[in-house]
């Protein structure tokens, strides 16, 4: 789990993102809230690894700790948890899909047409996208420059425009606020091809967490929380890398004890292959 860590903070770009878990109190027969930390490569990486970190809290010096000296760009929501490591050297990415979930939510309350305009800008980002999504970073920057940045640019003019009509505290200013007050992070990833447009990857990743809770409902300890975050990290990282879990835990397992501590990385789930006869 260090080897995939140490490999994880070598990326330049990064998808962090947390959910609550309940985990059994000490000496207690009630639970309390922890927190699962998600790391995880971006999808233009050619590392696919990810790494989930168990622990007591959702502070933010829990994401410090685990991103040390990483001075990277960071594809993030709003948790003022990240903030500190913004001031330090980390560049923050925002999420395109929680913007567009103010105004998706809002065309369902109520058929906004300001919140349906919204949706039709930000859907024409999106469509950029898809168009951009298998060429190299390179072209794909080049791509959103020529056709991204101008949909931006008028979004954002839309939305200044907007926001002076609407009274402050309705539904339609939270909306618009959001993407307002965070519009540099949500659009940087229009100058840098290898920064993804939002931060679905990693929410995708803790989906198990958010099944298991329904299954084993609690961790019995802070260890045996831990414990479950690193065979879930070496489990989900092995999914990544399209091989079976199970065939690679039992290789992996079985090799361990006799594996060269300078050699640790060949068992890592992007670097596995099975032991040959």
């Amino acid at each position: 789990m260090d080897a995939l860590r140490a490999q994880l903070l070598a990326q330049p770009v990064l998808h962090a993102d947390e959910i609550p878990v309940a985990m059994l109190a000490p000496s207690k027969k009630t639970t309390h809230r922890a927190y699962v930390w998600t790391y995880c490569s971006t999808l233009f990486s050619e590392l696919k690894a990810m790494v989930y970190d168990f622990a007591l809290g959702r502070v933010g010096e829990r994401a410090r700790a685990f991103l040390g000296d990483w001075h990277g760009k960071l594809v993030c929501d709003d948790y003022a948890g990240y903030k500190a490591g913004f001031g330090s050297g980390i560049t923050e990415i925002g999420c395109l899909a929680h913007a567009r979930r103010k105004f998706h939510d809002l065309h369902m309350a109520n058929k906004s047409e300001l919140a349906a305009r919204a949706l039709d800008y930000i859907g024409a980002l999106y469509g950029v996208e898809r168009e951009a999504k298998d060429l190299p970073d390179q072209d794909r920057q080049r791509l959103r420059h020529e056709k991204a940045r101008p949909i931006a640019d008028a979004l954002h003019q839309w939305m200044i425009a907007q926001r002076q009509k609407v009274p402050d505290g309705s539904g339609t200013a939270k909306a618009l606020d959001y993407s307002l007050k965070r519009w540099a992070a949500l659009t940087r990833y229009l100058d840098d091809g290898a920064v993804p447009i939002d931060n679905n990857r990693v929410e995708n990743q803790i989906r198990p967490w958010a099944l298991g809770r329904n299954n084993w409902l609690f961790a019995g300890s802070l260890r045996s929380g831990q414990r479950a975050a690193a065979v879930m990290s070496l489990i989900q990282s092995a999914k990544l890398n399209g091989h079976d879990p199970y065939a690679y835990l039992k290789d992996v397992l079985t090799r361990l004890p006799t594996q060269k501590s300078c050699a640790i990385d060949e068992l890592l789930p992007h670097n596995w292959a099975p032991a040959t006869a």
